[in-house]
């Protein structure tokens, strides 16, 4: 889920679940990125049960095992999933409105925080990053610095299942094919911006990646990156072990 900076943020996104979650006339969220125009955002949908989430969600589920994390959990659907199958799930997210509404939701084990500042003496067996796990990395050069404390939270065996999406379809080609990227920095590098009620969230860092170039940041941290699963959309889900 959508994951920046807890000191700054107005907490848009929580308060939009939570207010779904306590029947406070919630609405629709409204995003917008740097590469696309404003849409809208149902927020029931991060309310959804299995049978309704893409199949690359529904895979990340069925190959959990062990001790779990699930990082940025928002609604907590999935952590909420993996509990009632009997799991030890932690959910955590920066978030305290989300927080607050998977308490709600009978969520046992959630907390806030950022998976930056878990205490690495607690180890799991499966780390899930989904809904574009990938985004909270924010930028390619921090890409080492997550990918490094995930890392120290696996378990021997463990495994971190993460999907992102490759954005090169967002962008127009030229007569010989190829596509008219920015010149500088990576395609998937996107500024995101939240509005509900009438306010609107600090703009924010989120990335996307294609498959190699997670491939590849994943051999340069000592990780093994396999590709499981990939969506009508250009998205993919990945497996990451020590």
């Amino acid at each position: 889920m959508l994951n920046f900076e807890i000191q700054t943020m107005k907490d848009l996104f929580g308060k939009a679940i939570l207010d779904y979650q306590t029947n406070n006339s919630p609405e629709d969220l409204i995003t917008e990125t740097s590469i696309s125009e404003a849409d809208e955002m149902s927020v029931a949908y991060l309310f959804r049960d299995f049978k309704d989430m893409p199949k690359l969600e529904q895979k990340a589920l069925q190959l959990a095992k062990g001790k779990v994390l699930d990082v940025g959990c928002g609604a907590g659907s999935h952590a909420l999933y993996l509990q009632e199958k009997g799991f030890d799930v932690t959910a955590i997210d920066i978030s305290k409105n989300a927080i607050k509404a998977c308490e709600l939701r009978g969520l046992k084990k959630c907390k806030v925080s950022d998976v930056l500042d878990l205490d690495a003496s607690e180890k799991f067996d499966t780390i899930l990053l989904l809904m574009n796990g990938t985004g909270i990395f924010g930028k390619m050069n921090q890409i080492s610095k997550f990918l490094q404390k995930l890392k120290s939270l696996l378990n021997e065996g463990g495994q971190i299942l993460i999907d992102s999406s490759d954005l090169i379809y967002m962008y127009d080609q030229d007569e010989d094919g190829a596509y008219e990227v920015p010149a500088n920095g990576y395609y998937g590098e996107l500024t995101f911006t939240i509005q509900y009620k009438g306010e609107t969230e600090d703009t924010f860092d989120w990335l996307y990646l294609d498959y190699n170039t997670l491939q590849n940041a994943a051999i340069a941290n000592g990780l093994k990156c396999k590709l499981i699963l990939e969506g009508k959309h250009f998205d993919y889900l990945a497996i990451l072990t020590l």
